[in-house]
């Protein structure tokens, strides 16, 4: 009698961009050994020579590359509707506060300041992909928030009075976390730990800026995100 193998799920597939050779070896290494497939680049127009063709589930992006500016390359990204849905983690050298504030801004879905662990960007990276996973169509109940907003968890959709809105992984799970709680007020930390759990290690201003991101795209809906002074954030009709 055979004895029926359970299926293997793909492989994640991440495409790594940086100028230094050491690092590209190191993250091409490490990402290897967790089951990632991982397409290595130096330079900028060849990464975007193969995001013109393919895109890969998640993006490590660094900012000072010979031949282009990482976040206008991030926000040139999140601005096409293509690729606007893929994950960035932005990896650089550049950790002041106000270049982090900037990296989220431009779209990123989180970001690591080198030098780094191996382990902590394997983990991070895992982090956001499993908030860019999309359950398998019809789990759970589509969820109404008022008569504009409705959020689709098993489709990853959400629609503005009939419009869909395209929002990142993590603009999703935070608009996720608010909406199966309507009017229960989530500090910042709770959903830092909502999102990101042990392997966190960002600022609280990540979430404004998320959140911030989130009511410009919600537009009209965008007001149902409430920001409760000293406390933190909830969404309510």
């Amino acid at each position: 009698m055979s004895v029926r193998k359970p299926l293997s799920m793909p492989k994640k597939t991440i495409a790594v961009v940086d100028d230094e050779p050491d690092i590209l070896e190191l993250i091409g290494l490490h990402l290897g050994r967790a089951g990632f497939i991982v397409k290595s680049f130096a330079a900028a127009a060849p990464l975007l020579q193969y995001l013109a063709k393919q895109l890969p589930d998640l993006l490590v992006l660094d900012l000072m590359l010979p031949d282009g500016d990482g976040l206008e390359i991030c926000k040139s990204l999140k601005r096409e509707r293509r690729t606007s849905a893929m994950p960035i983690l932005i990896l650089t050298a550049r950790g002041e506060k106000p270049d982090i504030v900037l990296g989220l801004e431009f779209g990123a879905d989180d970001y690591l300041v080198k030098p780094f662990s191996p382990a902590e960007l394997v983990a991070r990276l895992k982090a956001v992909l499993r908030r860019s996973a999309k359950p398998a169509p019809g789990e759970g109940e589509i969820i109404r928030i008022g008569e504009a907003l409705a959020i689709d968890p098993g489709r990853h959709s959400v629609v503005v009075n009939g419009g869909a809105v395209t929002l990142t992984a993590t603009e999703f799970s935070i608009l996720l976390i608010l909406s199966r709680n309507p009017g229960w007020v989530f500090t910042r930390e709770r959903i830092l730990d909502a999102l990101w759990g042990d392997e966190k290690d960002v600022i609280d201003r990540t979430i404004d800026v998320h959140i911030k991101h989130l009511r410009e795209k919600l537009g009209a809906a965008g007001s149902l995100i409430k920001n409760i002074r000293g406390a933190g954030y909830k969404i309510e009709p």
